[in-house]
This record gives C-alpha cells, structure tokens and sequence, in this order.
C-alpha cells in the first residue's frame, strides 16, 4: 500500500464527517444604505400564495412587501419600516432574521447587491481538510 492511497482513504474518512461540502463565508462590514432591506431576495418564494403561508408561519414576514422578481423568477421583497435614509425606523423591535443579517456562514452562494460592504467567501471542501 502506498502512503497516497492511505491518504486518499483518510480523507475519504474525514468527508463522512463533514456536514456540508460547501459553504459559504460572509466578510466585510455594514455601510449602513439600507439595500439589504430594499431588496431582499427570497429563494424559494414564487407566489403569492407561498408569501402568505410565510406570514402566516412566521409573522415577521408581515413587514416585507413583494416589489418584484429576479431572474429565477423568485420573489423580491423590501422592508415596510424603512426610512427614505435607509434606517430601520423601528430598529429596537426588528426581527431576529434583521438583527443576524447577514449570517456569518450560509449553505448557498447568495449574492450581495452591489455596494454593500459585505462580501460572499467560497468555502472549498478542502478547507475542511
């Protein structure tokens, strides 16, 4: 046996351990414009039907209106509470989904709009490694 093929099962090994083979690392820091609450995509959402089942489940999705779609054909929502300046006008009573946005580690490759201080890290499966 070689030390490469010991070394090819011993990560074969490790990747059963490892909960996802990617994931996705969010750096940087807020600047405070507001265009994450403007434009908030919601992958999975299609219809109208799906939105109100959300309310309906999870009643923080009251305060998001639909302003459109992107080009998968998921829904675009923007936040009712925010100001012409881009504040959160009700900042102390806003969801948690608000207050942990963005989430230090995503399982999708989501995209950041243009100008916002954070930014999206591939994490590769060899990183767990």
């Amino acid at each position: 046996m070689s030390f490469d093929f010991i070394k090819s099962c011993f990560y074969e090994l490790l990747s059963y351990f490892v909960p996802e083979k990617i994931t996705y690392k969010i750096e940087g820091q807020c600047n405070m414009c507001g265009q994450c609450c403007r434009q908030i995509r919601c992958p999975g959402l299609k219809n109208n039907l799906e939105f109100k089942f959300m309310q309906f489940i999870f009643p923080h999705y009251k305060r998001f209106l639909i302003i459109g779609k992107d080009n998968e054909d998921n829904f675009i929502l923007s936040c009712k509470y925010l100001t012409d300046k881009g504040k959160c006008s009700v900042y102390n009573l806003r969801p948690k989904v608000c207050r942990n946005y963005p989430a230090k580690y995503i399982p999708y490759n989501a995209q950041m709009i243009d100008g916002c201080g954070f930014k999206v890290i591939k994490k590769e499966f060899k990183d767990y490694l």
